[in-house]
């Protein structure tokens, strides 16, 4: 165990550090632009959302190192090519589940925000986001967790985190290398996950956490 710590130590910390980089900005920046996408796919014609939607399947079942690598021959080994790759993968689960939340929004919500004299923004912002935050939260974990294994696919562009010791391991049939990259991957998803099931506990109206606890 020693000896590992001397000989990777250094290098783990800092494949660690510059991991959780690469998923903390692709994941907001993701979490951003799924958002704003799903609230205006909410807002356009339900038929012209159902061709939309597939669409965007299709897409994001493309293989994360043919996007990656496409890109990289556009842009080269920098980090941009990592962050807006991570981030279009990342959009995808918080696009959806907020276009599914908002449409999941019981109609007398939006007749009592009319009643009471609130525009279309106000009742998207005071009611409807509201209201679909838990669904929208559990988007943003389900990025989260993706990303932090699609991050590994950094390395294979040369821009380093934990799939540098993944890679490594592979290559050279090194099962402690492959651990040694696996296990904080692993451990990050976890972190992650957790903070942000304590994150939707938070942002879930008391109503619906008390209807839940039923």
């Amino acid at each position: 165990m020693t000896t590992l710590i001397q000989d990777y130590g250094a290098d783990l910390l800092r494949a660690i550090g510059l991991h959780t980089v690469y998923v903390l900005v692709s994941v907001v920046i993701g979490f951003a632009a799924g958002l704003v996408f799903g609230i205006l796919l909410s807002r356009i014609p339900r038929w012209l959302s159902g061709i939309i939607i597939p669409i965007l399947s299709i897409f994001q079942t493309i293989p994360g190192l043919v996007f990656i690598g496409v890109l990289f021959i556009w842009w080269g080994n920098i980090y941009p090519t990592v962050i807006v790759a991570l981030s279009v993968y990342a959009m995808f689960p918080v696009l959806k589940n907020t276009y599914t939340g908002i449409l999941e929004v019981g109609p007398q919500y939006i007749e009592a925000a009319k009643g009471c004299g609130m525009s279309r923004f106000q009742t998207l912002v005071r009611v409807e986001l509201p209201l679909a935050m838990p669904v929208i939260i559990a988007g943003l974990r389900m990025a989260a967790i993706y990303t932090v294994s699609w991050a590994v696919l950094a390395s294979m562009i040369g821009l380093g985190g934990l799939g540098d010791f993944v890679y490594r391991g592979t290559s050279s049939n090194n099962n402690t290398l492959i651990l040694l990259g696996a296990i904080p991957a692993a451990l990050l998803a976890i972190v992650f996950g957790a903070v942000i099931d304590l994150l939707q506990k938070k942002v879930t109206p008391r109503g619906l956490r008390k209807e839940a606890g039923k």
